[in-house]
């Protein structure tokens, strides 16, 4: 559980500076140069990651089961991580109608795929490194959001044709994972 614990709390904190010292930020990025932040960010972020996969992995070699999620809420998860997908793709998809309404679809989207696989799982594993990444998502979106009102941010309109690319991109990619990369990478089928 230690390098989980590290890797979250690494990976999380390199995530949440823009939440927390968005103006100690703002003094790095212009200290060190824009380049040499992303670098630092890139890395420390991949260390992070790296600790969490390996410490996950370790955890779920002794589980510590907590409760018996019912089949239903599996279900349940599947449509919740399909429209992850979708977030997913609205944060990258120029000019779709969820971006436009939603502002910060990405977090939103972290949300959903972290509620999603609290519903689905039940030990203290999946708990500790979803319960996280939702915790980080809510308040990452809550502070996105008021920021934009502080700053006035203007997100334009989207376009209906945009919106069916980033449902059907969300689709495919959900598809793609959760069919085949789910349990090849993770070794975990979802749908058996």
């Amino acid at each position: 559980m230690t390098y989980l614990l590290l890797g979250l709390s690494l990976f999380l904190a390199v995530h949440s500076v823009r939440m927390f010292a968005d103006g100690w930020r703002n003094r790095a990025r212009a200290a060190w140069g824009v380049q040499m932040w992303r670098a630092g960010y890139a890395v420390l972020s991949l260390l992070g990651l790296a600790l969490i996969v390996w410490g996950f992995g370790l955890v779920r070699q002794n589980p510590v089961q907590l409760w018996s999620p019912p089949m239903v809420l599996r279900h349940a998860a599947s449509l919740l991580t399909f429209l992850a997908f979708v977030l997913l793709a609205a944060a990258y998809v120029p000019g779709n109608q969820i971006k436009a309404r939603l502002h910060h679809p990405m977090v939103a989207g972290v949300s959903l795929w972290a509620f999603a696989h609290l519903l689905a799982n039940g030990n203290l594993g999946h708990l500790v490194l979803f319960g996280s990444f939702l915790v980080w998502a809510v308040l990452s979106f809550v502070v996105a959001r008021k920021r934009d009102r502080l700053e006035g941010t203007h997100y334009p309109a989207g376009q209906s044709g945009a919106t069916g690319i980033t449902v059907a991109i969300g689709l495919a990619l959900w598809l793609a994972f959760t069919l085949w990369l789910h349990g090849l990478l993770i070794g975990v089928r979802p749908f058996g």
